[in-house]
């Protein structure tokens, strides 16, 4: 095993030697609470000369408001056509209603347009194939998974970070000081559980105690996943692991502290922080343990109905948004772990729907004003405003859409009363990233241990259900 892993962080070594060569794009820093967002100490400004195309439109871009870069994206794209790709599908709902706004500038303008969505983690290979054409296909992307974006899009100069100024004002930052990618939002999977039955569960250890199966989507299926337990050895989440496991019982510390003993070498030889040991020991367990599903829905499907006693998930928290209301299927059937009193450790963990510039771009001004539209105004966002647990970036939009939406009464029902369920009383980005103790993706950390850590999780053996 140590030789493994010696050899491991060799080849570590060696990549992360590569990497320091390659492209001009930022690399992407933690969220900041409240936002979502990273600042930074401004970086050196870029030879304008080792600029590309895209990226000197990029750099007089981020100069100038919504209404300029729409001035700018009707000149370009009048009568054409214009491609995107993202891991949402609401890019495509989006996208009519940019088309609208600026035809409140110009009511000649017109655009036609198609939105692909590719299955199976596919995005990344579509756009470096699509990267190595002198003009592109797609204009920009709206892509998650910060590991990826860092060592396959960024790194390698497939996609560049615009930073709207509007965005950049609401978040009292300039694009010039601002270090990271641009988040349209925050989203994050929650601990829930079932409430028809006796059990609780006040502990993030409880969730990989002896006889536990929760439902989640496998960590080869939905990489994010995967992102969460690489985050989980970061000295500060390390720490909350360590805090939650000196809150259990007596008995409770005796069942799993074997295996936080064994984890001890395995965390020095990984080079992890003095707390990483509790993590290592609950992604242990966890991986050995969790009932490995396809995807949220049927998870959250699952969970509401009155016969799924005493069983659990990690899922996306705005599946609770679509459930229908029956005599043995209810919202009510559900409690969120941390918001329960007395709840130690994680709630869950949040990534970003990131937004990019494809550097070949074929309408980069036009990338630019749809990219400024989703992360500037309400309208922009409303394509993914109805969800609890789904944050934008920018401080005004996110107050004007819990005006419209009200996530934190529970939500509107279609003809405008408020509907009251515990679980969807959503606490807000402010809540989860403090007291709810939510897991934020860092794409830079992840990188840096997703050949080590990640190569020994995939040593773990998976639980089968079967």
């Amino acid at each position: 095993m140590k030789k493994l892993l010696a050899l491991l962080l060799t080849g570590t070594m060696i990549l992360g030697l590569g990497a320091c060569g390659g492209g001009t794009a930022s690399t992407a820093q933690p969220a900041a609470s409240g936002t979502g967002k990273t600042e930074s100490a401004a970086a050196p400004a870029a030879d304008e000369g080792s600029l590309s195309a895209t990226q000197k439109i990029i750099k007089e871009a981020q100069g100038m408001s919504l209404e300029e870069l729409a001035a700018k994206a009707i000149e370009e794209s009048n009568g054409k056509m214009f491609y995107g790709v993202g891991n949402s599908s609401r890019g495509k709902s989006a996208l009519p209603l940019f088309i609208s706004y600026l035809q409140t500038i110009d009511p000649s303008y017109s655009m036609e347009f198609e939105w692909q969505q590719p299955k199976n983690n596919k995005i990344f290979d579509q756009l470096t194939a699509d990267s190595l054409k002198d003009t592109g296909t797609f204009a920009m992307t709206l892509i998650q998974d910060g590991n990826q974006i860092q060592s396959k899009m960024v790194q390698p100069g497939v996609l560049d970070t615009f930073i709207p100024k509007d965005w950049a004002d609401a978040n009292g930052t300039t694009a010039d000081a601002y270090k990271g990618y641009l988040p349209l939002q925050t989203l994050n999977k929650v601990f829930e559980y079932n409430n028809t039955g006796s059990k609780t569960y006040d502990n993030v250890w409880d969730f990989v105690a002896e006889g536990e199966h929760g439902l989640f989507m496998d960590i080869d299926s939905e990489i994010v996943g995967k992102n969460f337990l690489y985050m989980l050895t970061r000295d500060d989440y390390a720490a909350w692991m360590k805090e939650a496991f000196e809150a259990l019982s007596d008995a409770e510390k005796a069942y799993f502290q074997p295996v936080v003993t064994a984890m001890e070498s395995e965390a020095a030889d990984l080079m992890l922080g003095p707390d990483a040991a509790y993590s290592l020991a609950w992604i242990k367990l966890w991986v050995e343990s969790y009932n490995a599903q396809t995807d949220d829905g049927p998870i959250c499907s699952t969970l509401v109905d009155a016969s799924a006693t005493d069983q659990f998930g990690l899922l996306v928290y705005s599946k609770l948004r679509s459930v229908e209301e029956s005599a043995t299927v209810s919202v009510n059937n559900i409690d969120v772990a941390a918001y329960n009193d007395g709840y130690t450790g994680i709630g869950g963990y949040g990534y970003c729907h990131y937004l990019f510039v494809t550097d070949n771009s074929p309408l980069p001004w036009t990338a630019c004003a749809f990219i400024a539209y989703m992360t500037c105004t309400a309208d922009g966002f409303s394509a993914w405003g109805k969800d609890m647990g789904g944050y934008s970036s920018n401080p005004k939009v996110l107050a004007e859409n819990e005006e419209i939406y009200h996530h934190m009464t529970g939500g509107m029902a279609e003809d405008g009363t408020t509907v009251r369920f515990a679980a969807k009383n959503d606490r807000g980005y402010e809540w989860w990233t403090t007291d709810g103790k939510l897991v934020l993706e860092d794409p830079e950390y992840c990188a840096s241990v997703a050949f080590t850590v990640g190569s020994w999780i995939e040593m773990l053996t998976k639980y089968s259900a079967e």
